[in-house]
């Protein structure tokens, strides 16, 4: 071994004899960091928002931010209910009150619309009358049968307020776009009030993650009380979705915390027989854990989705540099050895080697940190922290605490048997793997050929509404939605014209139509568009009412000076719809797509198709930007995709040098990076045969795989070329690699699985998926490291002559 290697295992095991000696003092510096970061907890954050998923300099957030702040927020929650008829007075007078107790129940509201307030434009005489379209309520079967014609033939109302069957109807609620809106009541007088609809953004706080909740909440109480079997009720839209997967991550946390503790816990002591063996593990752990989320209150970092996992996984690795430790010190204890001796013969044995794999696994996760994906960076960032804390608890502060206890020899004859059983298993394991190198090495170069063949059909996927179980409440309702009325969510295409009133000119309008006309008979099985509204709407239900409501006159006028006067006579007629579709200017408008909710890769060549076609059909006429909840679905997914790339290279390439370094050698480098990629071939084989999807949860397998895999034959690496140097010969140096180190990495290997394994008992689907790979990798990183690392060194380093032997 060079003298560089002995000096740094000499450096780790004087550490340990300071902390060991000076337990105190290192307790103290340790507290001293912990504290101030833990006294930021209470300030955490939860967010599920959609717009949370990019970061703030995000084109495309900036883009949807600009459109909320002119159009309000396009994030409707849709209440579908089916009554037996829906033309009927009972169930309408019993709308009237479902629609009422909303309004008045339901906080952080900006309008309420149903069939009891629909717009409903005619004309009388020569004026213009725009008004709710039940201002006079039907009593008679003659009122109610002109109501049903007025309402089915009319282009509004089908698939916006009522189904194309007439069997469901809706009510949509529009939340506030922030907290305080600083808008007074809309009057004939104010007109549109565009700079206070417009002041910057900065001015104003956004309706918050946790408001978004209140006003789900009490639209459940309402739905509650109004639900029945003559008023079935059914309530969708992204807010509903991302407040069901809110409660779901509350839900999901406290559980597998408690549920982390207890079996990580079990294990511990199951497998040490000792309770310095859980306690010791569960403290340094811990500290991390609190130090992590302290660190993320105090710099703002809310919890979602994909951090979500972050407690529990901080809980699963940051135990494994500890079970290392105690691994090896409990078995030279074993020996008889006294205990300040054999903590600082641990250290000096594998200081290093837990330093690098540490180095290694957060290297992995910090691969993350430049991720376009807002939450994937902070848990790159963050679990990178968590880990380095742990490191230096492991390092620091474990020495002091073991101080403080008396660890002595275990004499019953179970530990002996238990022992022996285990050593049989690790002399079989060493045997197989340098007595059968090739048998090994090309049953794996089967499986990774196979499973690079399986991988490269993966596909990307970014669809919260599947993270919920089938039967949730959001899944069924956005099924039933998607069905009756033809899309739960929304594309959103604002169209500049660059000047004022450029909205009145017939052409551009006239355009506009025919897109509305191509884009609402849009329909490629999955992807429709149920219905388009827009600008141009209005515009035609003004020209038929002012033209004795012909058919025929549902037309855009083809004179400037008549689009003007029509518009400012609906503007005069006390309605404030226009504030919904354009400008007080009328230089931009907005068009809107209903859609069903589907997986945002399906649609990336719709959203590109509807920017090419508004851009062919409008030319250098006006700018277009596409936005609202499904480009911002589709920009998170193709952000994920180019972090993913990102971050697989640079977690490989930071990795492998890490390796080459610590082993000291290229060639030995180089070839002790197959085993690291063994199991994420694997697993993503797996995945593919298993039909699990690559999302942004999945696609954190990889680089958290690959720096746990590194671990495992860091340290083999590490204790193998210390044990080859000594003897020169493979046989050997592998038997005692695994009867030291092999031991921890077994222990380690099985506490950090289950860990993952625990994910199998959540409500989410991707947490599931996440906890299936994630386990499955870190088990055959191991079987890599027991069976091809070894049968790879036995190939490269053969067995000298007898001969040589003897001389």
């Amino acid at each position: 071994m060079s003298t560089t290697r002995k000096k740094i295992d000499r450096l780790f095991e004087s550490l340990a004899g300071i902390s060991y000696d000076y337990r105190f003092i290192a307790i103290i510096v340790a507290l001293l960091i912990t504290l101030p970061l833990v006294k930021n907890l209470p300030h955490i954050t939860i967010d599920t928002s959609t717009e949370g998923f990019l970061h703030e300099e995000d084109p495309a957030l900036l883009a949807y931010e600009k459109f909320r702040d002119q159009f309000g927020r396009d994030e409707l929650i849709v209440i579908a209910i089916q009554p037996p008829k829906v033309f009927d007075v009972v169930f309408l007078n019993k709308l009237k009150a479902f629609h009422k107790a909303i309004e008045e129940r339901v906080p952080y509201l900006d309008e309420v619309t149903s069939l009891i307030n629909a717009r409903n434009t005619y004309g009388d005489e020569d004026r213009l009358v725009v008004e709710d379209l039940l201002e006079t309520f039907p009593e008679t079967q003659e009122q109610l049968a002109a109501l049903e014609q007025r309402v089915m033939s009319s282009p509004l109302y089908p698939n916006l307020m009522i189904s194309e069957d007439g069997k469901l109807t809706t009510v949509v609620i529009k939340t506030n776009n922030y907290s305080q809106l600083g808008v007074v009541e809309d009057s004939l007088e104010e007109g549109f009030d565009d700079e206070k609809r417009s002041a910057p953004a900065a001015d104003r706080e956004l309706l918050s993650d946790q408001e978004n909740s209140a006003v789900i909440a009490k639209v459940g109480e309402v739905v509650s009380q109004f639900n029945a079997p003559d008023f079935i009720i059914n309530y969708a839209g992204s807010s509903v979705v991302t407040h069901e997967i809110k409660k779901s991550m509350m839900s999901d946390m406290k559980k597998f915390m408690i549920i982390a503790v207890v079996a990580i816990g079990a294990l511990l002591f199951v497998m040490f027989r000792r309770i310095s063996g859980v306690a010791l593990p569960l403290m340094v752990t811990l500290l991390s854990l609190l130090s992590t989320m302290g660190l993320m209150a105090a710099t703002g970092a809310p919890i979602m989705p994909p951090t979500q996992t972050l407690p529990s996984f901080l809980l699963a690795v940051c135990v494994g540099a500890v079970v290392h430790v105690l691994a090896i010190f409990f078995h030279k204890v074993q020996k008889g050895i006294d205990q300040r001796t054999a903590l600082l013969a641990t250290y000096e044995h594998s200081g290093l080697a837990i330093t690098m794999t540490s180095l290694t696994t957060a290297a992995g996760l910090g691969s993350f940190a430049g991720a376009e994906v807002a939450p994937i960076a902070d848990l790159g960032r963050f679990a990178a922290f968590g880990i380095l804390v742990a490191l230096f608890f492991t390092m620091a502060l474990l020495p002091a605490v073991i101080s403080l206890l008396t660890i002595k020899p275990k004499t019953s004859d179970r530990a002996a048997r238990r022992g022996d059983r285990l050593d049989s298993l690790l002399d079989w394991v060493a045997a197989v793997s340098v007595n059968k190198p090739i048998p090994i090495l090309i049953i794996a170069a089967i499986i990774m050929v196979g499973s690079l063949g399986l991988v490269s059909q993966l596909q990307f996927s970014h669809d919260p509404l599947k993270w919920l179980p089938e039967k949730s409440t959001a899944r069924t309702a956005t099924t039933i939605v998607d069905t009756k009325m033809r899309g739960t969510t929304s594309i959103e295409v604002v169209i500049d014209t660059g000047r004022v009133n450029g909205l009145y000119e017939p052409a551009m309008m006239e355009k506009l139509d025919q897109l509305r006309h191509e884009f609402g008979a849009y329909d490629k099985g999955e992807i429709f568009v149920g219905k388009v509204v827009s600008l141009g709407e209005i515009l035609k239900e003004i020209n038929r009412a002012l033209n004795e409501d012909r058919i025929e006159e549902y037309r855009i006028p083809d004179n400037r000076d008549l689009i003007a006067q029509e518009f400012l006579l609906f503007a005069n007629s006390g309605s404030d719809d226009l504030e919904d579709f354009t400008d007080n200017q009328f230089s931009r408008a907005r068009l809107t797509m209903k859609l069903p909710w589907l997986d945002a890769i399906k649609y990336a060549g719709f959203v590109k198709h509807v920017e090419v076609r508004f851009s062919e059909v409008l030319g250098d006429e006006a700018t277009v930007s596409v936005t609202g909840i499904v480009a911002l679905l589709g920009r998170t997914l193709s952000a994920a995709m180019s972090s993913a790339a990102q971050s697989y290279m640079i977690a490989a390439l930071v990795i492998t040098l890490m390796m080459i370094l610590m082993i000291g050698s290229i060639k030995l480098g180089l070839v002790a990076m197959i085993p690291n990629f063994f199991p994420l071939l694997f697993v993503g084989g797996l995945m593919q045969l298993t039909n699990i999807p690559l999302d942004m949860f999945t696609m954190l397998t990889f680089s958290i795989a690959l720096g746990l895999a590194v671990d495992d034959t860091v340290h083999f690496m590490h204790n193998f070329r210390r044990y080859h140097v000594t003897n020169d010969d493979v046989a050997e140096a592998v038997s005692h690699t695994l009867h030291t180190t092999g031991r921890a990495m077994l222990v380690t290997t099985v506490v950090l699985s289950v860990g993952f394994y625990l994910f199998l008992f959540s409500y989410m689907a991707n947490i599931v998926n996440f906890g299936i790979v994630t386990g499955t990798a870190i088990v055959m990183a191991l079987l890599a490291d027991f069976f091809i690392a070894p049968a790879l060194m036995s190939l490269l380093h053969p067995e000298p002559e007898a001969e040589t032997k003897e001389s």
